[in-house]
């Protein structure tokens, strides 16, 4: 299906490119073929005594102002149909309604905190054939880390953005502190998780402004411990400003890894009940890795962490390791149990460590 329409829209692209490449020089050898008429007529009038040079030149202005007039209508309605296509896509976009809508009658908070459940969940993108996870069930508490692994595709970032209900299940349930998250309005569910995406996202302001975007009455004693435990501190102090340091749009005047730790201490700027780090720990080399992850250990002891990874050797230590094979669990244990047990993990494992590692 896809195949067929990135056809027909290129085959539409070439043959709109073909009509714009041949249209404007066409344009421009009529106008260059008319100048050339009227300079031949008009000298041969000019030669005759019925036009004198004045009168040539100024019909000649005339004729150029009226056809360059032509040339930018012609241009105007090859525009038009691009604008109005422009145009009812963004207003596709105004006019979407939410799908994701908060309960008319929430369920009041429980005393639990912390907790996570999925229970057989299953998820399916919108016109996908197949469900991207399928049948899904685990638990995960306070003061534990549950890693989660998998080859590309298998499900690992769609599984944690049902956590804060980026998108609704099809079937099964996601549970937060032991409530559906369906029964809870998305401020409430979202405060109380630290979000760390894939794709670290800055925005223009200071890194201060940055890091308290999550909790806007932060102090700056509270940023500056983040930022510390996120191993950020450090090259944020060498700026010149500091924490006021203007952060271009998107951070682009960070490295990758430094704007992974600064998305980091966002996160641990809010201290929420769960924490959820989807790979956002890929860009950093294996020191800063090490020692971000045991500052966090000691920081997050009473929250949940939930961590998404593809390096084995970070997740070694996991109390619970979840294997996603084609958006399937393949298994769920420890790293020595998931050895034993788990032919998919075996062979993620004996890819990237060695015998030596391995045992």
């Amino acid at each position: 299906r896809f195949d067929t329409v990135n056809g027909d829209l290129t085959d539409t692209y070439i043959k709109v490119n073909r009509i714009m490449a041949f249209l404007i020089p066409a344009l421009m050898m009529i106008l260059n073929i008319l100048i050339v008429a009227i300079l031949w007529f008009g000298s041969v009038r000019i030669d005759a005594g019925n036009m004198d040079l004045g009168a040539l030149i100024a019909f000649l202005q005339y004729a150029m102002q009226i056809l360059f007039s032509l040339i930018a209508m012609a241009v105007m309605f090859i525009m038009i149909p691009r604008a109005q296509a422009a145009a009812d896509r963004i207003e596709e976009v105004l006019e979407v309604k939410p799908e994701i809508k908060d309960p008319v009658y929430s369920i009041a908070s429980s005393k639990e905190r912390g907790y996570v459940a999925f229970d057989h969940v299953t998820f399916r993108y919108h016109g996908a054939e197949e469900p991207a996870v399928k049948d899904i069930s685990f638990s995960a508490g306070p003061g534990e880390t549950t890693a989660i692994i998998g080859g590309t595709g298998s499900g690992k970032t769609t599984l944690v953005n049902l956590i804060p209900r980026f998108y609704d299940v099809e079937s099964g349930r996601v549970l937060v502190d032991g409530i559906d998250v369906h029964d809870i309005p998305q401020e409430k569910l979202r405060a109380k998780i630290g979000f760390v995406p894939q794709k670290s996202v800055l925005f223009t302001g200071t890194i201060a402004d940055n890091l308290r975007y999550g909790k806007a009455d932060a102090t700056e004693d509270d940023v500056i411990y983040a930022a510390k435990i996120a191993q950020a501190d450090e090259f944020v102090s060498s700026m010149k400003d500091g924490y006021n340091t203007m952060l271009s749009e998107g951070g682009l005047n960070l490295s990758g890894g430094q704007k992974q730790r600064l998305s980091i201490a966002r996160a641990l700027v809010r201290r929420p009940e769960i924490y959820v780090f989807d790979d956002s720990f890929s860009a950093l080399d294996f020191k800063t890795d090490a020692k971000l992850r045991a500052a966090l250990r000691n920081e997050t002891q009473n929250a949940t962490v939930i961590l998404v990874a593809q390096r084995v050797g970070s997740i070694m230590d996991a109390d619970r390791i979840i294997v996603l094979d084609g958006g399937t669990v393949a298994g769920i244990g420890t790293h020595k149990e998931l050895l034993g047990s788990c032919e998919v993990y075996r062979e993620i494992v004996s890819s990237q460590l060695s015998q030596e590692e391995m045992a």
